[in-house]
């Protein structure tokens, strides 16, 4: 058994040695979010079973507490420890402007001991005194917040980008073609806002509040295409459907996370029995989002540049190929200085403020009274959620009506 636990041992470290050694740069960043995907599926699991667990560990059962707690306690902690994992790692790349930089290469290698590393922080998070994990979780609020708003932003680049690389085609089928999206993201909006009324407003119910909610998502699409279509404003009907259909969504989300005995939650109020199927399926769900919105930030590069970067307007010789010294051109050519893609501090960022909300999610928002089978479950979640849908619409506007009012400024 001991030679057969032996040679298991030695294969499955050979194994992960040829995955590690096998991950270029290219497929780094993908890299990044599986081992972020991996921490998610931890957080899951250490919530299920980490209650009786941390029972017995002095330092943390310092008073009486319930089983929510120590749930809670468990995911901050693993929380903690891939936030501070993605945080030094965003600290260390900060600066890095080409692939000369010796940093460009821990950022792609070194993959055995990144994981050692993450293993070694999410440990030592579990020898930190309680003080030390409720102060992040309330740090995780203001993290969580950035990372939906970067959320949002990226969102608002992604429909311009996609309305400007249509446009540009100059073409009749693909004017026709933004048209019939824009349309098909309206009526989607509003029948989806329609069906809001019925999940989340039931009949013999006083339910203004979620009415509220509703209505005002109906009128700020009404509002984005009006602002849009405007003469003096330079919009377009793609973006601000687009818009409109994610904020029906994200509606949909604050209102479905309103306690189950609540009445008017009508798409729940029968369903506080949760079933395994269910939690896997939001659990995979929350991981996707999540890991899309990370990676989509985190290789973006609107957000912060680097500044001898393509997207940074860097220029190159005119008369470059002008050269008489063929050798030495060739020379210069191997040792020119290759501007990084994108930020690596940045992109370790997002992920370190994507580690704050995933620990949010699962807590609750450290302020959840439902029961520890739910994710995502109260009126914090409520109002987070709502508070993002204004907040994208405040900056969709601004965004159209910034140029006006401040001309010679760009945009």
């Amino acid at each position: 058994m001991s030679c057969l636990a032996s040679c298991c041992a030695s294969a499955t470290c050979g194994l992960c040695t040829s995955v590690a050694s096998g991950i270029s740069k290219r497929s780094a960043r993908i890299a990044y979010c599986g081992l972020f995907g991996a921490s998610l599926i931890f957080l899951w699991i250490i919530r299920e079973v980490a209650a009786p667990l941390l029972e017995k560990i002095p330092w943390i059962n310092t008073s009486a507490h319930s089983k929510e707690w120590f749930q809670m306690d468990a995911v901050l902690r693993v929380s903690l420890g891939n936030f501070l994992f993605f945080a030094i790692l965003a600290l260390i790349m900060i600066g890095v402007k080409d692939q000369n930089d010796r940093r460009d290469s821990w950022h792609h290698g070194g993959w055995i001991f990144k994981i050692v590393v993450w293993l070694l922080l999410i440990i030592l998070m579990f020898f930190v005194p309680n003080v030390v994990i409720s102060i992040y979780g309330t740090l995780s609020k203001f993290g969580s917040g950035l990372f939906l708003l970067v959320q949002v932003i990226i969102l608002l680049d992604c429909t311009h980008s996609w309305n400007d690389a249509w446009i540009e085609k100059d073409e009749q089928k693909w004017y026709m073609a933004l048209l019939a999206v824009s349309v098909g993201c309206y009526l989607a909006a509003f029948t989806f806002s329609g069906i809001l009324f019925i999940w989340f407003n039931p009949s013999g119910h006083d339910c203004g509040l979620n009415v509220f909610f509703i209505v005002t998502t109906m009128i700020l699409a009404f509002a984005f295409a009006i602002i849009a279509l405007h003469p003096q404003v330079n919009g377009s009907l793609l973006p601000a459907s687009v818009i409109s259909l994610y904020c029906a969504y994200v509606c949909y989300t604050g209102l479905s996370s309103e306690p189950r005995d609540y009445v008017c939650n009508g798409l729940h109020k029968k369903s506080k029995a949760v079933s395994t199927s269910t939690l896997i399926l939001g659990m995979l769900t929350t991981v996707l989002s999540v890991l899309y919105s990370a990676l989509r930030a985190g290789s973006s590069t609107t957000f912060l540049s680097p500044p001898s970067s393509p997207k940074s307007g860097a220029t190159k010789p005119l008369l470059e190929s002008e050269k008489l010294e063929e050798g030495k051109e060739k020379k210069e050519k191997e040792t020119e200085a290759r501007p990084v893609s994108y930020s690596y501090a940045f992109f370790h960022l997002i992920f370190a403020l994507a580690s704050m909300y995933s620990g949010m999610l699962l807590t609750g928002w450290t302020s959840s009274t439902e029961s520890s089978e739910l994710i995502d479950v109260g009126w914090t979640s409520v109002w987070i959620r709502i508070c993002t849908e204004w907040v994208t619409a405040a900056l969709y506007v601004w965004n159209l009506v910034a140029p006006l009012i401040f001309p010679d400024r760009e945009f």
